[in-house]
């Protein structure tokens, strides 16, 4: 068997199962109708398609939300987007929320500890893991330093840094998440998230964050079926082209670098076989991994999967004997 074309197959009935998921969702919880925030990333654009095609175009409002070191192709290719479905949408910067929490300054600070070199006026930074291909127990971050679309310096960050500055970079998504609900709120809507399967299994996004929302019609969809959804919904090439990234470092940081460490259509066969407890032999035939190289993969992808838990899991509620 092929893993990727069993993952491709299907678009056209994941559609309309999502499809449908949106719209009694949407009644289930009487709601008018559906927020996105846009990103001009690809699960972002799937979302909006299947939502107007599930709701009606008048019923969903997009919701752009750039800051300060975003791409500036994000909120072009967000606006693209919802103007070629005609779906009303508004740019609402977070810059002022994460300046007033000193968010920036605070960065630069953590940054410039482990970069003495680094100058905010003349460096863009990114964060890096080692890949899983390669050693899946090293799992030391480092900053990159970009200067002219250069990397002039790579430093491993201390652990205390590195927690502070993931810190730091989730309170971009809670902002974004604050916006969201003040539209979604105010027109009785709902927010749909945009987080797909392979992100959810590895704890890919923010709790309270992108992960804080009240409906998730990706996430039984790896994000290699998501790009078979955007083909087949005629979504914008250069959105699907577009490598895949959070779009919170001035420097252009690929989930492949940091998240998944690896190519994503090679993460998606290796969880596919985990969830289908595919034999050893298929998987190498499919991956062009060894053995050793698969099963050293797998434990890393466990230790990924381990140490999210509290993050894909509900917060515990002490029950009482009664």
């Amino acid at each position: 068997m092929k893993i990727i074309d069993e993952l491709n197959k299907d678009a056209e009935k994941n559609a309309s199962q999502i499809r449908t998921f949106i719209e009694d969702r949407v009644k289930d919880f009487k709601k008018k109708g559906i927020v996105v925030g846009v990103s001009g990333g690809i699960d972002s654009a799937v979302i909006l398609a299947l939502a107007v095609q599930a709701v009606g175009k008048e019923n969903v409002y997009g919701l752009i939300l750039p800051e300060e070191e975003s791409a500036a192709s994000s909120k072009e290719l967000g606006a693209r987007l919802c103007e070629s479905m005609d779906v009303s949408y508004e740019e609402v910067p977070i810059t002022p929320i994460l300046q007033a929490l000193d968010t920036y300054s605070k960065k630069d600070q953590i940054i410039k500890r482990t970069c003495p070199e680094y100058d905010p006026n003349i460096h863009k930074t990114s964060l890096v893991l080692p890949s899983l291909l390669e050693n899946d127990m090293l799992t030391i971050p480092s900053i990159r330093l970009v200067k002219d679309d250069e990397v002039v310096a790579k430093n491993r960050l201390k652990a205390k840094d590195y927690l502070e500055l993931i810190g730091i970079q989730n309170v971009k998504q809670r902002s974004r998440m604050m916006i969201q609900y003040l539209y979604a709120e105010k027109n009785n809507y709902l927010v749909c998230g945009t987080t797909n399967k392979t992100e959810y299994l590895l704890g890919q996004f923010v709790k309270y964050g992108d992960g804080g929302v009240d409906i998730e019609p990706l996430s039984d969809c790896y994000k290699t079926q998501v790009y078979a959804l955007a083909n087949f919904l005629g979504i914008d090439k250069e959105i699907i082209e577009r490598p895949p990234s959070a779009d919170t470092w001035s420097s252009f940081t690929s989930d492949e670098d940091f998240f998944w460490r690896m190519p994503i259509h090679v993460m998606d066969q290796l969880l596919y076989s985990q969830e289908h407890d595919l034999p050893m032999e298929i998987i190498e035939k499919n991956t062009e991994l060894s053995e050793e190289k698969i099963n050293n993969v797998k434990r890393g992808i466990d230790k990924i999967k381990s140490a999210s838990k509290y993050i894909t899991s509900a917060p515990p509620i002490c029950y009482l004997d009664n």
